[in-house]
This record gives structure tokens, sequence and C-alpha cells, in this order.
């Protein structure tokens, strides 16, 4: 009985003494622009030559801690950044434990195959020396953003971004326009890092036109930095079949410039400002993570081929099943969820309702890049869906995440200040 007591009483001094610890925010950034230049990939095929360059492409790391609970939020400015990747940056980082380190891509269609996408032939042309390089700066990028950790508080906002930015191309209005917004704060009151989490295909420059580039995202950090004077980062969500940057023009045209790059980015920019700015400042918010592994089947033939023929060395279950790392996160009062894919509109609309916050935080793109992931009712219903049924897993992976998801926000607690 005094074990016992004993216990308890050390457990609820624990939990005391972790919410007396004051919240803890640091940031970081590399620049990983190849040098020199490397062709660039839209998706699967051969990637395309670049003669130039517009903006730097970035990793960027956001962390946080609350008593023993650290965590780090990861960026990297590429079409999409495989686990087979991210679990060698796990490997050397030694202050966070490799569970709660999340790490997402923004998409940009204008960066180096990070995929190793393989040619019919079974060839494949990405540079795998930059990969490592850049698997060594996720590592460094994050351990200094732990270096940097010091009190802090947040603001977190979730709102509707206005303006011409997006739009799905399938369904014009089938899209959700809220960007949510969580900002870190010192002591002082001088922002540490804004991030920004937005459904949208950073594809306006897109990898035909001999240009590598963060795309929208890179005006978009610029603009917040000028303002703020912290680190932005960028966190992608539900944007799949397909949500894109509107740069559309009367008479059907588009205006795929760098110039358009900046008009979108800076756009988006100034609403996740406008949006966080009125939130009040949570002095000692909660902090916390949980992770599970989940195994989705591999029906698509598509998608087994560059499994099986990538020079990376993803795995395949005899079963033919790969497995990734799905993250939730209670942040004060925002719960997020990570997607390792695409998730159509529709799914993060569900998702999100679903959630135990009235400030859901979708991150797509994060701990692996499946292709698309769609309903059962969706896949292969309509013509519209063919290519994105076709670069997705099979009929059943989004149903398969969705119940893994959804059984996280059960398991975990609520989202509290």
């Amino acid at each position: 009985m005094k074990k016992t007591f004993l216990l308890v009483f050390l457990l609820g001094a624990v939990t005391v003494f972790a919410r007396a610890q004051p919240l803890r925010a640091g940031a970081a950034r590399r620049v990983i622009t190849p040098n020199p230049l490397l062709p660039v990939s839209g998706g699967i095929g051969t990637p395309k030559k670049v003669t130039e360059q517009k903006g730097d492409l970035f990793v960027r790391a956001f962390v946080l801690e609350k008593g023993p609970t650290r965590i780090a939020i990861v960026s990297v400015d590429n079409l999409g950044w495989p686990s087979v990747l991210g679990d060698k940056s796990r490997a050397l980082i030694r202050s966070i434990p490799p569970k709660n380190v999340l790490i997402g891509a923004t998409h940009t269609h204008s960066g180096p195959d990070a995929y190793g996408f393989p040619d019919q032939s079974g060839h494949a042309r990405a540079d795998l020396a930059y990969l490592e390089k850049c698997v060594k700066q996720v590592a460094e990028t994050v351990e200094e953003a732990v270096a940097n950790l010091q009190p802090a508080g947040l603001k977190i906002a979730v709102g509707e971004a206005k303006g011409k930015i997006a739009f799905n191309y399938y369904a014009e209005e089938l899209y959700d326009p809220r960007c949510g917004v969580i900002q870190a704060l010192t002591v002082s009151g001088q922002p540490i890092v804004t991030l920004v989490n937005y459904a949208i295909h950073p594809e306006v420059i897109g990898p035909d036109r001999g240009i590598l580039s963060p795309d929208l995202c890179g005006p978009l950090y610029a603009k917040i930095e000028a303002k703020t004077g912290g680190m932005a980062i960028f966190m992608n969500g539900a944007q799949g079949g397909m949500v894109t940057a509107d740069v559309r023009r009367p008479g059907g045209k588009e205006e795929n410039t760098w110039e358009e790059c900046i008009r979108i980015g800076e756009l988006l920019g100034e609403e996740a400002l406008r949006i966080v700015g009125p939130a009040p400042v949570l002095t000692n918010p909660s902090l916390y993570c949980t992770a599970r592994k989940v195994e989705f089947p591999v029906e698509s033939e598509v998608m087994k081929y560059i499994i099986k023929n990538s020079p990376l060395g993803y795995k395949l279950s005899e079963t033919n099943t790969v497995s990734t790392q799905l993250n939730l996160l209670n942040i004060g009062p925002a719960q997020i969820l990570t997607i390792p894919g695409e998730a159509l509109p529709n799914i993060g609309y569900y998702l999100k309702r679903h959630m135990n916050t009235p400030l859901p935080f979708l991150f797509g793109l994060t701990n692996d890049a499946f292709g698309y992931l769609l309903t059962k009712v969706d896949f292969n219903s309509f013509k519209r869906y063919e290519y994105i049924s076709r670069t997705s897993l099979g009929e059943i992976a989004g149903e398969r995440y969705i119940d893994q998801a959804l059984k996280l926000v059960v398991e975990s607690p609520k989202a509290a200040p």
C-alpha cells in the first residue's frame, strides 16, 4: 500500500513539475540548393534539366520543449521526402527521440528528385550524394534548433486565407481555404518562428521551365521573415486531387512565372500574419506527442515498380505492404495530425471535423510521401481521378489512413492550453 501511494505521489510530482516547466522554442535553417544545379522533378518520370534558379531551397526546423517532451517539426523544400531518407536523419539526431521528429516536404515541383524515380528500364537519375548531404543537413538543422531553445510563448490561430491563392483544378471550390498558424515568441514578444499550414501545390513554375526553385514558398518565407524578424516554416496540408496555386488568367491562360510565385507567396504570408495577429499569447501551453507505425497495402503496379526499383532502398514486405510513422501533436489548444502523402480535401475536412480541437492542423507529405490518398468511393470512380488513382498506393490506402489517424485522436488527450 505504501509503495502504491509513493508511486502515485511520484507520478503526480513529475506531472506537476512538467507543468511548471516553461515551454521553450528554437528554430534553425540550412540552404540545400545543389551546387552545381541538379535536374528537377515534378513527379514520376525523368527529372528535367535546369539552367537557372529562383530562390534557394531550404531545410527548416522548429523545435518545442516542455518538461521531458521535446519535438521537432522539419520542412524540406522538395516534392516529397520519403521515410527512407527521414529515418537516416533521425538516426543522426541525438537530442530528440526518433518518433518525435516530424519531417515534411513543401511539395515544390522544382526541386531535385528525392524519390529515386526509375524509368522504364529501371534506371534512376536521382543524385544520391546530394540526398545524403541533405540527410546530414536535416540532422544538423534540428540539433542547431535544439541549441537555440529559449523560453517562449505561443500564438495559435486558424482562419480563412483571403485572396487569389489556391483553387481545386478538378472542382474549383473543393478545397480548404483555412490557414493554420503557430507563432513562437520570446519572453519579450519577438517572433522566433512562424509556422504556416496551408493546402496548396507549389507548382507555379513546375519542372518544365528549366528553373530550380522553392516556388511560392520562397517568397512566403521572405515576406514573413521581413515583417517579423523570426524564421518562417511551411507545412503543406490536404492538397491532393488537385488543389493548386491559382495562376488563372482571363481566356484560360495561366501565369506560370516567378513573379506569380512572389504574388501568391507574399499574399499567403500576409494572410498568415493577419490570421495570427489578434491571437492571445499562451505563456505556458501544454505539449504532447505520440506516434504509431502503420502498414499500408501497395496495390498499384506503378507504386510497386517505384518501390522495388528505386535506389533509395524502400522496404516492401512479402505481403506487399509499406510501413510509415503517423504522429499526433497537441500544442496548447491546437491538435496536429500527419499525413504520409497527398490526401484529398474531403479527407482533410473529415479529419478536422473529428479532431479534439477548434484549431485543427494537418501536416501533409510528412514522414512519407506515398502519392495520393483518396477514399474507396473516389478511387477510379470517374475520369478526373484516373491519374491520382494510378499514383496512389491503392483503393483502401485512404480508408486505412483515416482509420488509424482517428484512432490516434481517440486514444490521445484532448488538446488544451
